[in-house]
């Protein structure tokens, strides 16, 4: 290699078999990354992305050598099966992991045509950051694969999807992605998931799945006495992808109505139609709930609502979880 030239990178994406979230063994495949790399960071609750640049060396392994070490150890010490992809890129890591049949391993290798004859063929749904709302777009102008993206000129996809998304989307379809993989300390959450009993159609279900998981996540919070910073809402497809956004509350809350309207709206955001939805996820990640504060109002109505909610908690302790429900949820005897 030239001395001159930057070293290639070796990233690996890991997915991890049967964890739910909060499962103990989480911890435990992460220690395993540890053991082959110290440049790791969580992806939770069921993967992780990993530096290897430099530990082929002491490994004497290339890319797909230490994936295999990463899978076998993973399942030999903790008992769970593994699908990995290796790219020389997260974003290239990330989407060689999805295309993987479970158990497997691919790697794309660094050379331009390896990376070139992996990404071109794939829809453009598969570029990371590209929703439905965004993949309807481009394909309404026949912009179908990532080599149609990156065939065209930036200033018209800019047209397409504003200055920054244009610049960011036309990068990625070139295999630009200079994100670096951070190490972090694994942040406490707590994760509420709703499986539908068949693929969702019907927007409506879709909404009142979030409305049930706010509510869920709210009391658990409640009960805990913590309160959630940020949420991440994940949307699982048929197809065996997934959609999330993440956002940051305005105050550390545990209050149901503040998590409702900041998961309605990262659903809202994600502009789902006529999608077939298999199961929606929520995350709060945990803040400080001493260092937690609430904007006081004038508006009688805030404090009734804290009243409210206190009085719904202690009859659901009491009665059950079903005990009481929003309206919207109570309709049908529902008694999820």
């Amino acid at each position: 290699m030239n001395p001159t030239q930057p070293a290639v990178r070796h990233i690996v994406h890991v997915h991890y078999h049967g964890l739910t979230p909060g499962d103990p063994r989480y911890p435990q495949v992460l220690d395993v990354i540890a053991t082959i790399s110290a440049r790791a960071q969580a992806l939770p609750p069921d993967a992780a992305i990993a530096d290897l640049t430099g530990a082929e060396r002491y490994f004497e392994r290339g890319p797909e050598g230490l994936a295999q070490l990463i899978r076998l150890r993973t399942l030999a010490w903790t008992g769970v099966p593994a699908t990995i992809g290796a790219g020389s890129s997260l974003m290239l890591a990330s989407m060689a992991a999805a295309v993987t049949e479970p158990g497997g391993i691919t790697v794309v290798d660094d050379t331009d045509q390896a990376i070139v004859a992996f990404l071109h063929p794939r829809p453009v749904a598969a570029l990371p950051g590209v929703g439905p709302a965004t993949a309807r777009t481009l394909t309404h102008h026949g912009l179908q694969t990532v080599g149609d993206i990156a065939r065209t000129p930036l200033a018209t996809l800019q047209r397409l999807l504003g200055a920054a998304a244009g610049r960011r989307l036309h990068e990625r379809a070139l295999a630009h992605d200079p994100r670096s993989v951070t190490p972090h300390a694994l942040p406490k959450t707590t994760t509420v998931s709703h499986a539908f009993d068949r693929d969702e159609l019907n927007p409506d279900e879709q909404h009142r799945a979030v409305l049930a998981l706010t509510h869920q996540l709210g009391s658990r919070l409640r009960g805990d006495h913590a309160v959630a910073r940020t949420l991440n809402l994940t949307v699982h497809y048929a197809d065996r992808t997934s959609t999330s956004r993440t956002r940051t509350l305005p105050e550390a809350t545990a209050h149901t109505p503040s998590l409702t309207r900041t998961a309605t709206a990262l659903f809202e955001a994600l502009g789902l139609q006529r999608a077939r939805v298999r199961a929606i996820t929520l995350t709060g990640e945990l803040g400080d709930v001493a260092g937690a504060t609430h904007q006081l109002t004038f508006d009688p109505d805030d404090n009734n609502a804290y009243r409210i909610e206190a009085a719904a908690d202690l009859a659901r302790r009491r009665f059950g979880p079903h005990a009481v429900l929003p309206a919207a949820l109570a309709r049908r005897g529902d008694r999820r």
